[in-house]
């Protein structure tokens, strides 16, 4: 089959398009045709050689395939060859095909394209495992997510105006994509450029209660102010650490505040974890996709030719929302 290969670790020179063998579904596994995937930062740092895929895995890149169930392996009830499905992979999405575990698998709404399908499993699935399962967030509630203009925060204040339609969002983004993460539902805007410690302008915003929830990927750096935005009982989701992993932690004031700092990773979660997760995500937010509530935001749809302009555009963070990469 077609797959996206790499040479060896490194940029985005690595990559490119050759033949590796076809995999065969396993019992309790599909095979799907894959017609479209996505680009997601761990793609990019699995690409460096510094975050290898869950043993068992493929080793070709990619988290998450749209496309047609090809083959049903043994023990899978439910399924049928032909359907139109989405689903999480522990690798092995940038290829022609590629195995997932049946309890991964929805159903692709009639509405949806393979494109947009194609966005749906990893960012969306993390942000709403992360800001409503884990952050148990509730409507009327606060939060602040950092990173406005990537997938999973995109995802996240999408997922929130459709499920929690009362809640209030303060989302930090770049100069250049605030005004687009201000029409996709954000309450109040800070420009991380100019604003290193937002905690002033978020007491300011919630007068001086402090939010909800915060869900984190920048880590260290933003431990301090995250720590002291959150208010009585509030709960910080760090689910990345681009700017480092070690800070110092004012311990009496998360203990006098009852405050929570939860960790949390999507890909090394056991199978039947992940389907509890997938199995709430259809249950709540996939309605939400087939009427149309919720349409996920695409930047740009490559070629798997174009697989090195595609990591070459996330890197770059020139992105707003989800980069595809089509197969068939």
């Amino acid at each position: 089959m077609k797959a996206v290969l790499m040479s060896a670790f490194g940029g985005v020179d690595v990559l490119c398009v050759g033949e590796a063998e076809k995999p065969n579904p396993a019992e309790g596994q599909v095979l799907v045709k894959v017609y479209a995937t996505s680009i997601n930062r761990p793609d990019l740092v699995q690409r460096e050689g510094k975050y290898p895929p869950p043993a068992g895995d493929s080793e070709i890149l990619g988290l998450e395939v749209a496309g047609v169930i090809e083959a049903v392996g043994a023990a899978v009830t439910g399924w049928q060859v032909g359907e139109r499905v989405m689903t999480l992979v522990g690798g092995g999405g940038y290829a022609e095909f590629a195995v997932a575990y049946a309890s991964h698998l929805m159903r692709i709404p009639e509405s949806m394209s393979f494109e947009e399908a194609a966005c749906v499993c990893e960012s969306y699935i993390t942000a709403f495992l992360n800001v409503f399962m884990i952050g148990e967030f509730r409507d009327s509630q606060s939060a602040i997510l950092h990173g406005g203009g990537g997938g999973v925060n995109t995802a996240a204040i999408q997922l929130c105006r459709a499920l929690t339609p009362a809640s209030k969002l303060i989302v930090t983004a770049s100069s250049a994509k605030m005004e687009r993460v201000k029409e996709i539902g954000a309450d109040f805007l800070i420009n991380f450029q100019e604003t290193a410690d937002f905690t002033e302008v978020v007491k300011e915003f919630t007068d001086k209660k402090g939010v909800d929830l915060i869900l984190d990927h920048v880590g260290a750096k933003y431990l301090a102010p995250n720590m002291n935005s959150l208010g009585y009982k509030g709960r910080l989701v760090v689910i990345g650490v681009i700017s480092g992993i070690k800070a110092e932690l004012n311990l009496a004031l998360m203990m006098v505040k009852r405050q929570q700092i939860i960790g949390s990773v999507l890909r090394s979660r056991p199978v039947a974890e992940k389907g509890e997760i997938v199995a709430e995500f259809t249950r709540r937010a996939l309605p939400k996709f087939a009427d149309r509530s919720i349409v996920p935001i695409i930047e740009k749809v490559f070629g798997i030719d174009q697989v090195a302009d595609a990591h070459r555009m996330m890197e770059e963070d020139k992105h707003f929302g989800k980069i595809v990469l089509k197969i068939q």
